[in-house]
């Protein structure tokens, strides 16, 4: 028997990219943590990668859901998550006085669940 792939369009590959590219940016900023680049410019590094996912993440936000799933993707709560890690460092970079303020917790927990249509009542 042959298996039937799925046509590239109701593939939904976004979660796993996104995990995977967040996984590098915590694994590359690692690595790099021992050489002789500036603190600076490894953050600035870090900047520039966030507005890759963002990319990623606006253009998987884009494309249709999977009706029949159960779940989908919350891509404007992962968006937030992005918004507010870019903030953060980029007032680490520049602060605007002495001492940081408290960050503030990322909200995670990414997944929708999707609640059925309400049932139409029958008319008496």
């Amino acid at each position: 028997m042959s298996k039937r792939l799925l046509p590239p369009a109701d593939r939904h590959p976004a979660p796993g990219l996104i995990l995977t590219l967040l996984l590098g940016l915590h694994v590359s900023g690692h690595a790099c943590a021992d050489d002789a680049t500036p603190e600076h410019a490894r953050l600035a590094a870090a900047l520039r990668q966030l507005d890759s996912i963002e990319r990623l993440v606006a253009q998987q936000a884009a494309q249709p859901h999977d009706e029949r799933a159960r779940y989908h993707f919350d891509y404007a709560r992962l968006s937030a998550d992005l918004e507010g890690m870019r903030a953060g460092i980029r007032d680490y970079l520049s602060p605007s006085r002495a001492q940081p303020r408290d960050p503030a917790v990322l909200l995670g927990d990414y997944r929708q669940s999707v609640t059925p249509p309400p049932e139409p009542e029958a008319a008496p």
